[in-house]
């Protein structure tokens, strides 16, 4: 016969085999059968659902699936919590895989649909057929007490033979051989029969259950009902010879136990829950519960532990060897290592690396593990909210797992690993609790030696680990958790940092990655500058590093294209490659302006210069603010505001200028929200300047909190700022005086190129800022 062929997209099930006219519900988690269901959704809501070989394998292959499927229409999509979505199909027809189609995203499938043939009610022999069918299926449902009087008026109403096997075997609990054998079945005959030889067998081993039952009541209180059910196990394992594996388990538990160097209370616990397995059974849900906790328990390294490589000068070489700077850092670590080989009983300190993102936070972390010859395990808390994330859940909840200290102080397998927290500053909270109070305990010396986690209700010493925490900034952190930390300020890096890194670290890396040499592709030092100046606008190295791989990526397809074996890659090559130039930061006006002041801003992305603009117009006496600015940085322009008119007759400024002039102040790329009192001093600058008719010198920039008594104070991120200057192109910088013991941290190569004026009062600010104003004006 001619069988229609049809292209569909397919998902391959596991443990689940779908017949024609069978609704069903299931949940689809892997990217391929979700890729799949969207396409079918677009195609007639019609999909391929056939099941693979082995329920186990996370990515089945063509070889791993059955051919013959059923075709089916989709009826309702629901997302879940996660990425899961639930499914709801019916089954139309079967099918069979005649062909693969290619397809990256998904499995495509040309099939044949079978559809059943034409019931002929004249043969007598089907009919004999059909009503055996149905009493042995009544039969069946009488001994296992499954089947409810609605499904035997639905098979009443069933007139298509075909049709009825189906629902019939849809309601049969199967091996999945079996379900998948009377699927194959096309002729509807065939199906029947092999339905009745399933359907018989099952009613045998009903029965057989049945006597089973009787045997062990029999020896029992019939009102003990959980020995009555542990004693029918016990006889079901006879039948099966199976029963000496509960005591081996238990023999294994204990010798696990013995062999295991626990604490005392650890000990004694694992025991006491061994007992408890033991009255339990092994195959009772209490058992499976019971047996997580004792793999659990003794899984984790109590005693385990790594030793340290106290070797200042080996630890020094490694350090350097994977970082360029970061000297803080290094030297941190090695003065930990030179106080331990004095006091062999010192903990190691929790350490809080704060900077901008790319500077080398997490990764110098894995090389302080190595230098210290200590297992590594990283805990990322982006986005974390939940206190069980830290603390774990208790055992009464279904599914409770221990928290993610635990987990990791099992995957680092000792019980002194360098233990990272990355990105701690993210961190959120809801009515689950706040998962920084749990972080409270981890991270204090005095407490952690007896952290207890929820699930294992132990205390677990994490006195010997060392804890380096990550983070871009310290605002988001509560003040208490902070408190516990020792912070280490990781700053951006100058253009030779970057240079010397790109050479040193990167093109190397990048080279290794693509397996190529650096006589094939060689990079130009112009090519470098190129790279770091025109290309990334950043205080790290991570989109240099992405750069850097892209110009390596397209050199190899230039010498595989022009058939040559060597590329010199200069600063016209980088631009070929790279596109047109992104980035020039020699990008401030050369002309002395009236009204626009370069201030600098601190982020926690490193540095930047922050404009600031002032237009007088005529009015009544109105303050702007435009620019995304936040309440603190719009209550420091409303102070800088009453400062200026306070003191207006001293700058040359009409007297009556707020009754009769509005003035807008503009802080450009209004898309950014802008906060922080540091723009003061350039508000009152921009100000003075609209409203004096004095210009500003276009190679100044500035940065302090102004006071209404024209006071400038301090500020932080000092080092940040100067680099966002000397990139920018300007030479002068103007700082409070309370910051001048910041400038001593800023490398000498921008400090020699950078003109530091510090500032007590606003006044040292203006006659240094504006055009024509000296100490004889003020």
């Amino acid at each position: 016969m001619d069988l229609e062929k049809l292209v569909l997209p397919l998902i391959p099930l596991r443990g689940i085999t779908i017949f024609p006219n069978m609704v069903i519900h299931f949940d689809v988690g892997r990217e391929k059968s979700i890729a799949a269901l969207e396409e079918a959704m677009l195609n007639n809501q019609e999909i391929f659902l056939t099941t693979q070989k082995d329920a186990k394998m996370e990515e089945p292959g063509e070889e791993d699936i059955f051919t013959v499927g059923t075709i089916c229409v989709i009826k309702q999509l629901l997302k879940m919590p996660g990425e899961t979505i639930r499914v709801l199909v019916e089954g139309i027809d079967r099918g069979k895989i005649v062909s693969y189609k290619e397809s990256d995203k998904f499995f495509v499938v040309e099939i044949d649909r079978y559809e059943d043939e034409i019931y002929d009610s004249s043969s007598n022999e089907l009919e004999a057929h059909i009503r055996k069918l149905k009493e042995e299926f009544t039969e069946y449902a009488n001994v296992s007490g499954t089947a409810s009087s609605e499904l035997f008026i639905t098979l009443d109403e069933v007139d298509n033979p075909g049709r009825l096997a189906d629902i019939i075997a849809s309601y049969l609990f199967l091996k999945q051989e079996i379900r998948q054998e009377i699927l194959e079945a096309f002729n509807i005959r065939e199906r029947i029969e092999k339905l009745l030889v399933v359907i018989k067998n099952e009613i045998e081993v009903q029965n057989i259950e049945k006597k089973i039952g009787y045997k062990v009541k029999r020896k029992m209180d019939k009102l003990q009902k959980e020995y009555y059910l542990r004693e029918q196990l016990k006889v079901i394992q006879e039948e099966l010879g199976e029963e000496d594996e509960d005591k081996k388990e238990i023999e294994s538990y204990e010798s696990k136990i013995k062999k295991a160097k626990l604490p005392k209370e650890v000990k004694e616990r694992a025991l006491y829950e061994l007992v408890r397995l033991k009255s339990a059974g092994s195959y009772s849900a209490e058992g499976n519960v019971i047996r997580t906790y004792l793999d659990w328990v003794l899984e984790l390294p109590w005693n385990k532990q790594t030793k340290d490589n106290l070797d200042i000068k080996k630890a020094r070489e490694v350090l350097e060897e994977d970082h360029y700077g970061l000297e803080d850092v290094k030297d941190r670590i090695i003065e930990y290592l030179a106080v331990k080989k004095m006091s062999k009983s010192l903990k190691g300190p929790i350490l809080c690396l704060v900077g901008p993102p790319g500077v080398g936070k997490t990764s110098i972390a894995r090389s302080v593990a190595r230098a210290l010859n200590r297992n590594f395990v990283r805990m990322s808390l982006g986005g974390v909210r939940d206190e069980a994330e830290i603390r774990g859940h208790r055992r009464t909840y279904v599914g409770a797992i221990p928290g993610r200290i635990v987990y990791g102080m099992k995957q680092a397998k000792s019980n002194n690993p360098l233990f990272l927290l990355d990105e701690i500053d993210k961190m959120a909270s809801d009515f689950k609790g706040d998962p920084a109070d749990a972080l409270l305990e981890v991270l204090d010396a005095e407490q952690n030696t007896t952290f207890r986690d929820n699930y294992l209700e132990l205390a677990v010493d994490l006195s010997n680990v060392m804890f380096i925490t990550t983070a871009n900034s310290l605002d988001t952190i509560p003040r208490p958790l902070l408190d516990r930390m020792e912070v280490i300020e990781v700053s951006g890096y100058t253009y030779e940092e970057k240079y010397y890194i790109v050479r040193k670290y990167l093109i190397p890396k990048q080279l290794k990655e693509h397996e190529i040499s650096e006589e094939q592709i060689k990079i130009t030092d112009n090519a470098v500058k190129t790279l770091i100046e025109n290309y990334t606008r950043e205080s790290g190295v991570r989109s240099l590093e992405r750069k850097v791989g892209s110009v390596v990526r397209k050199a190899i397809k230039d010498m595989i294209e022009k058939d040559i074996t060597s590329v010199t890659v200069n600063s016209l090559i980088v631009e070929k490659y790279l596109g047109p130039k992104l980035f020039t930061y020699d990008r401030i006006d050369k002309d002395d302006k009236l009204g626009i002041v370069t201030g600098l801003a601190w982020t926690a992305y490193g540095g930047d210069t922050l404009p600031v603009e002032v237009m007088i117009m005529d009015g009544s006496g109105k303050l702007e603010l435009t620019g995304q600015l936040g309440d603190v940085m719009k209550e420091s322009a409303r102070a800088g505001y009453t400062y200026v008119r306070a003191n207006a007759n001293r700058y040359g400024i009409e007297d009556k200028f707020y009754k009769d002039k509005d003035i807008h102040i503009h802080v450009p790329e209004g898309a950014v929200p802008k906060d922080g009192p540091s723009a003061g001093v350039t508000m009152v600058t921009a100000m003075v300047s609209a409203l004096s008719k004095k210009k500003v010198k276009y190679n100044i920039a500035m940065t302090g909190e102004i006071t209404l008594s024209g006071r400038v104070l301090p500020i932080g991120g000092v080092k940040e700022k100067s680099l966002a200057a000397y990139r920018a192109g300007i030479n002068t910088v103007i700082l409070p005086k309370d910051n001048e013991k910041d400038i001593i941290k800023i490398p000498q190569t921008i400090k020699s190129k950078l003109n530091f004026i510090l500032a007590e009062k606003i006044d040292e600010v203006l006659e240094n800022a504006l055009v024509g104003v000296d100490n004889n004006d003020n």
